[in-house]
């Protein structure tokens, strides 16, 4: 009887913060009275278990294109993942969204993001970090990568996929991507420790893109969860990475933590180790999860579309025969890739590699006749 209690207590709680959640978006709904259209769906759930699942089917367009047919509408307006959201459809909309950011518009990671990353959303830490890691991935910082990777790339491949008659791409690919990933951020090779920071990752990528309700089994509070021993772990490289920085032991130049770790902001100030940590983990979200689902679809097509394979297979033969035995990839090798990269790009435009990133209206504003208010997502 007290387990029951327990329980009814804990469900009736929950109830009452999804439907204050819920009569707060509506209170601020109804002072505009010319939205899109559209429906918010469920209360404080929306319509996100839609939006959700026709990503992990594979197909999230459906969600939108269903929405366009429906209303005929260059923009309509769901609630997803608990924000009330303005989407934006075609390219006239979507010119007008991009051609205003930093405007009207502004990035933000989805609600989830906020309790997963809770430094990064804080605006007064992000542009410092973001300048950090631009300058480590300009294309001049990246030249003497090209032979790191072509090395992974060779042991990977005589490791996990030769000599076999089948292979199932995507996990391989994943495991691959983010083992170049851990080798150019944090100069880490060991197998062992790299299944470590690894196994996790997908825990903390499904509750990325989820409902946020923090309720102990709930895919979000296992992110949460995960979150916190992937950042641990990674305090405990950082820490170590200072000491041999500070002995020598380490080169200032060898790897993305590194480079953050001795940059400093105007005012010659470090970001701290919490701050590292959660760039780092983002950018292993992107090496875990992104970048391999782009390589995934590539090998997909290229399995589709012999005479595209061709083509890209005779583009690297003339790059391998012009190489010495033994001899790596270097960038000029990789700057003669053009056909290979353009299949890439047609790639990335066909299915691309990320469900949907989400901007929030700064100031209210109106467009094509309709009211965007301040404060709603936008897409």
């Amino acid at each position: 009887m007290e387990l029951l209690f327990v329980c009814g207590l804990i469900l009736f709680s929950l109830l009452v913060s999804m439907s204050l959640a819920y009569l707060l978006s509506n209170k601020h709904k109804s002072s505009y009275t010319n939205l899109p259209p559209g429906k918010m769906g469920l209360p404080y759930i929306g319509e996100s278990f839609e939006f959700i699942n026709t990503g992990r089917k594979g197909h999230p367009e459906k969600f939108i294109y269903d929405r366009i047919t429906k209303y005929s509408s260059q923009l309509f307006k769901p609630s997803i993942l608990t924000q009330p959201t303005i989407v934006f459809c075609g390219p006239a909309a979507n010119k007008f969204l991009f051609s205003n950011e930093n405007k009207l518009v502004k990035v933000r990671g989805p609600a989830a993001a906020k309790k997963i990353f809770p430094i990064l959303m804080k605006d007064e830490h992000s542009m410092m970090g973001r300048k950090m890691i631009f300058n480590f991935l300009k294309p001049e910082a990246l030249m003497r990568y090209a032979s790191v990777m072509d090395s992974i790339s060779q042991k990977h491949f005589e490791s996990c996929w030769e000599g076999k008659q089948e292979v199932v791409v995507s996990p391989l690919i994943k495991g691959f991507a983010f083992c170049v990933a851990c080798k150019v951020f944090l100069s880490i090779e060991d197998q062992q420790h790299i299944a470590k920071l690894a196994d996790p990752f997908s825990a903390l990528i499904s509750g990325l893109f989820t409902i946020p309700i923090d309720f102990p089994g709930t895919t979000f509070s296992r992110a949460i969860k995960a979150s916190k021993e992937i950042r641990k772990g990674l305090v405990a490289i950082i820490k170590q990475r200072k000491i041999d920085l500070e002995e020598n032991k380490a080169s200032p130049t060898q790897d993305i933590l590194s480079h953050i770790l001795l940059a400093t902001d105007e005012n010659k100030e470090h970001l701290s180790e919490l701050h590292i940590a959660e760039y780092i983990l983002l950018l292993l979200i992107a090496g875990h999860d992104t970048t391999s689902s782009v390589m995934t679809f590539v090998v997909k097509y290229l399995a589709e579309l012999p005479h595209i394979y061709n083509e890209v297979f005779q583009e690297q033969m003339e790059i391998t025969k012009s190489k010495k035995p033994g001899e790596l990839l270097n960038w000029d090798d990789i700057q003669k890739m053009k056909y290979s990269w353009n299949v890439a790009c047609e790639v990335m435009r066909l299915t691309p590699p990320f469900q949907g990133a989400f901007r929030e209206a700064i100031s209210d504003f109106t467009f094509s006749g309709f009211s965007i208010p301040k404060g709603w997502k936008v897409g």
